[in-house]
């Protein structure tokens, strides 16, 4: 496939003398000629294209000034794919998390839903604070979450979304994690306009152990919390 040119230097072609699924493979080619990529780019059906820009731009040979040019004109999905790749350049990488960390505000609600499951861990804190709970429910399904990660983005005050989207979701039963959704209830419900009831303790504390309810108790700072996680530890 790779063609000798006039002066000796090795060269791929392009379509449509190459045919397009073969161009599909090379774009992933660990060692392109120099300038192919850049070639590559302004193919009017590879413009056309995110998905096909997003393999120019986060090729590990891809020149800076090459690369620094596409990354702005991808759409938020590409920039995503990019950021989670470890297979990316880091500096693509990088670039494509700043990107969508500038694009978050402008996100409708259904696109920050789509993203806050794919996002990269840089924006898991901007998209905790999310007032949509359908966002952070999307959000707490995301597959590279762990639970002492989870843990150490709820931190007090809890807000009712927060509150909302946790007990909807499947962490309701690590024990880290209702530790830790535990005492942010707890300062929560120190302030009545927070619109946190004490309710919203029930399933983390039946969550935990008895053992565990005991020591919940010696954090928690609110009586009514102290005292039912007292009763069902057993106590009281």
């Amino acid at each position: 496939m790779p063609e000798s040119g006039d002066n000796g230097e090795v060269t791929w072609p392009l379509p449509p003398l190459l045919p397009w699924p073969r161009f599909l493979r090379l774009l992933r080619h660990p060692a392109p000629p120099p300038g192919w990529l850049e070639a590559a780019a302004e193919l009017r059906e590879v413009q056309k294209r995110p998905m096909l820009l997003r393999w120019i731009a986060q090729h590990l040979k891809a020149p800076a000034p090459l690369r620094n040019r596409l990354l702005p004109t991808l759409p938020w999905r590409s920039l995503a794919a990019i950021a989670g790749d470890a297979s990316a350049h880091p500096q693509a990488r990088a670039h494509a998390t700043e990107r969508l960390l500038a694009r978050w505000p402008g996100l409708t609600s259904g696109e920050r839903r789509s993203l806050a499951l794919l996002a990269p861990r840089p924006l898991w804190p901007l998209i905790w604070k999310a007032p949509d709970p359908r966002i952070l429910a999307a959000f707490l399904q995301h597959p590279r979450l762990a639970p002492e990660q989870l843990a150490t983005l709820i931190q007090p005050p809890l807000t009712p979304a927060q509150a909302q989207a946790l007990q909807a979701s499947p962490w309701k039963d690590v024990v880290p994690v209702a530790h830790q959704v535990l005492v942010a209830l707890d300062r929560g419900l120190e302030n009545p306009d927070s619109g946190l009831v004490l309710g919203m303790a029930a399933p983390w504390i039946r969550a935990l152990p008895e053992p565990e309810r005991l020591l919940a108790a010696s954090r928690v700072t609110h009586p009514a919390l102290r005292v039912t996680l007292r009763r069902w530890a057993g106590l009281d």
